[in-house]
């Protein structure tokens, strides 16, 4: 199936597709809308389908760029290289917003996306004038227990493409290992069939993805958390309130680190809230770039 094919598996609703040669790597991006930049990270075995719904809220009065990060549900290979840690990934961030020469970006992060999201602005915040942190991974909650055996069989040859498989009938989708405790309710079928494809059947996208996971390590969130209190220019944590996967405690912590944050809970919505409540979460993101800078944070 080519690229133009496996295209049909990202929503309208997202916009344009652009792919950006970055020294990182390839990779796709998304936009849709006019405005303050909005820049919306995802994380492992989604893609930017998780935003379809947010930048619909949001795209009327800015502009919404959704990155196809490569974890393992992107059309893109990011090409030769053999390994990718998480600064990596963060870097490819910083890369993709200098690509396309923006400044002052809201930049928003889910799930293994919020932890880039904590790596890059710690690292290299120039470009970033807010950040927004949903539900996602914390210091040693790097990956969530849940999950952490998807790192262990990363590292076994056949394996990984052995679990996508068993997920092609959809009941399965729903077991805590795979969806069930992301979602409260079952994702579009269509932009669930677009997480688990691309590794299924593209061994160059399952290469990013076994890439991805063996470099996780929590010496790179930790590092980050021990800098966010750098970071001073405005941020919200947007977490939902019944997570079963990244807990409140983590939320309420990132707030006080953050030297100038605010905490809002989403309800009724696990990890995904861009899959669970969009409206509600375009709804803050929108309110939160709507106002202005504290003096000290110019």
């Amino acid at each position: 199936m080519s690229i133009r094919e496996r295209s049909r598996w990202r929503s309208p609703a997202l916009g344009d597709r652009r792919t950006l040669d970055l020294p990182g790597g390839r990779l796709d991006v998304y936009e849709a809308g006019a405005g303050p930049p909005i820049v919306l990270v995802h994380g492992l075995l989604v893609n930017a389908n998780l935003w379809r719904k947010v930048v619909e809220g949001l795209a009327p009065d800015f502009r919404c760029i959704s990155l196809d990060m490569p974890l393992g549900s992107h059309l893109e290979p990011l090409g030769e290289r053999d390994d990718l840690t998480t600064p990596d990934l963060a870097a490819l961030i910083g890369e993709a917003l200098e690509a396309l020469d923006l400044q002052d970006v809201t930049l928003v992060g889910n799930d293994t996306g919020g932890a880039l999201c904590q790596v890059a602005v710690t690292t290299a915040p120039a470009r970033v004038g807010r950040l927004v942190l949903t539900s996602c991974d914390f210091r040693d909650n790097f990956p969530p227990k849940l999950f952490a055996p998807l790192v262990a069989v990363a590292r076994v040859p056949g394996a990984t493409q052995a679990i996508l498989a068993s997920l092609v009938p959809r009941a399965p989708r729903r077991l805590p290992l795979a969806f069930g405790w992301l979602t409260k309710r079952p994702i579009d079928k269509d932009a669930e069939d677009s997480y688990l494809y691309p590794s299924l059947i593209d061994a160059r996208v399952r290469s990013d993805l076994r890439a991805a996971l063996t470099g996780i390590d929590t010496r790179h969130t930790n590092t980050a958390a021990d800098r966010l209190g750098a970071f001073e220019r405005p941020a919200l944590v947007a977490w939902s309130r019944e997570d079963r996967v990244f807990p409140t405690r983590h939320a309420e912590e990132l707030a006080r680190t953050l030297h100038n944050a605010r905490l809002e809970w989403i309800e009724d919505s696990y990890t995904f809230s861009p899959e669970d409540q969009p409206e509600r979460l375009a709804g803050l993101i929108a309110g939160f770039v709507r106002e202005p800078v504290p003096a000290e944070a110019v």
